[in-house]
């Protein structure tokens, strides 16, 4: 049995997992929503997140027994800092949404050409360290997987591994640590940040559960879905539709040019690191997804729980023109406009409830096109196969559309959350169970696999997509 310890951006759950036929055998979970003390700021207090954390995994280990490793699985970005002697946070965590350095991300970029974003690491830390008076030697920096690796090992190991690195604004391309560059820009002392490991092996010792198991996995959670989804191969894609959407992808062992935006709008990304060398891979990003769902249940009425959005679309053979762009927060790959809204489009006078419902199930399936076409754009490799896991894996009119729009035969995974199996498995690569990841290709067990048919879904989108840009010009002009 393997413990995984997976850290979301609103619960916290440990899981005692087999490995071997992918069975997740117990599940002992947390809600830990963050707090909005006001428009874009995103906090979380790391005491209550370390203290929910050793709860869930010590019921699981009650329940379960000893397990054999332990593995990390977490929202990437997040940002802790703490004393280096006392271990105390020196303040709030602040969490990837937050948008607090924005300003700190357009200064960065006037004064020395470098492209940063709020949702990464790097301005959070400075944030962090400036605004607590603390001087910089005397702390730690971590992201949510440092800080989970440092409370399982009673304090004993300050690590992270490559997935997680990668995304902080402050690796080296080169794969070989930190970029003592990007740490000097933002005043960051490279001493401070975690030591960057593999994403699987003898990682550590969880001290702080009865007997020490060793931790043999960390990673971030959409390498852990990549990887739960046996997407270990190029061509292979999942798309993960929870309350937005990631497309990530292999696409090989040769590292990116430069750590920005590609043309098409998708990012660099290291898949996972085993024995010193990394795999790349890409992510593409539809910012709103499995939102719109709950928009038609909570806000609008139209539905009572997400599961009617299938049985109401299903009662009408299309939407009867309407058509829906799933942007209430701007669009993200590959056009990257922050100030595009939600648009509904082709209402009638006979236009019905069931064909709205449908229209938006048909524009998050919309929006999974556009991630796949630029995904192949950007890593200039054909997906063969796209594999999907989220809540809206779940929804038969949705997936139906799905395959329908992007022409591809989509299949599902068995377990809506991938991550959780996925680490699970990188552990077990760990011990050797497998020789390596690159094994998992053959562990796929998809519970559905859905055929494309014809279908109009994609007529007009392009005009569609078009009338939702630039709402808000402000927010469009900003370009991270």
């Amino acid at each position: 049995m393997i413990l995984v310890i997976d850290i979301g951006t609103s619960s916290i759950r440990a899981a005692a997992v087999d490995p071997g036929p992918g069975e997740i055998l117990e599940v002992v979970q947390a809600p830990f929503p963050p707090s909005t003390p006001a428009p874009g700021l995103v906090e979380f207090d790391p005491v209550a997140l370390a203290t929910t954390l050793l709860s869930c995994a010590e019921e699981v280990v009650a329940r379960r027994g000893a397990p054999e490793s332990v593995a990390i699985t977490a929202q990437r970005a997040s940002t802790v800092v703490w004393d280096r002697q006392s271990g105390a946070p020196v303040s709030t965590g602040l969490g990837w949404q937050d948008l607090r350095t924005i300003g700190d991300c357009l200064a960065v970029r006037a004064e020395h050409g470098i492209d940063i974003a709020p949702n990464q690491t790097a301005t959070k830390a400075a944030h962090l360290i400036a605004t607590s008076g603390v001087n910089r030697a005397d702390v730690l920096i971590g992201t949510i997987d440092s800080w989970a690796a440092w409370t399982l090992s009673a304090g004993s190991a300050h690590v992270t591994d490559h997935t997680n690195a990668a995304v902080t604004g402050l690796y080296s391309l080169s794969g070989d640590g930190w970029d003592e560059t990007a740490c000097g820009i933002f005043g960051l002392d490279p001493g401070s940040l975690p030591s960057i490991l593999d994403s699987c092996g003898e990682l550590a010792l969880a001290e702080a559960l009865p007997g020490s198991p060793p931790i043999r996995a960390i990673v971030g959670d959409q390498q852990a879905s990549l990887i739960g989804q046996s997407c270990v191969r190029p061509g292979v894609a999942k798309i993960t539709f929870g309350t937005g959407g990631m497309l990530d992808m292999v696409v090989g062992g040769d590292p990116p040019a430069e750590a920005r935006r590609a043309p098409n709008g998708c990012f660099p990304i290291v898949g996972w690191a085993e024995r010193g060398a990394l795999e790349w891979g890409l992510e593409a990003v539809m910012l709103a997804a499995g939102s719109n769902v709950d928009w038609l249940r909570d806000d609008l009425g139209l539905i009572s729980t997400s599961a009617e959005s299938h049985e109401l679309a299903a009662q009408c053979e299309d939407s009867g023109g309407v058509v829906f762009v799933p942007a209430p927060l701007g669009l993200g790959t590959p056009s990257w406009d922050y100030g595009a809204r939600g648009t509904l489009l082709g209402l009638t006078r006979g236009s019905e409830r069931s064909q709205v419902v449908r229209a938006v199930l048909e524009g998050v399936a919309n929006r999974g096109v556009d991630l796949v076409e630029a995904a192949e754009a950007d890593g200039s490799i054909g997906i063969t196969a796209l594999r999907v896991d989220g809540g809206m894996s779940r929804n038969p009119t949705f997936l139906r559309a799905l395959s329908d729009a992007t022409g591809r035969t989509v299949e599902v995974s068995p377990h809506v959350e991938a991550t959780t199996l996925g680490a699970a498995r990188l552990a077990a690569v760990a011990g050797g169970l497998w020789p390596s990841v690159g094994d998992l290709a053959d562990e796929w067990r998809p519970i559905e696999v859905i055929e494309p048919r014809i279908s109009a879904i994609r007529d007009r989108w392009s005009d569609a997509i078009e009338r939702s840009r630039e709402w808000i010009p402000g927010l469009s002009a900003l370009d991270f």
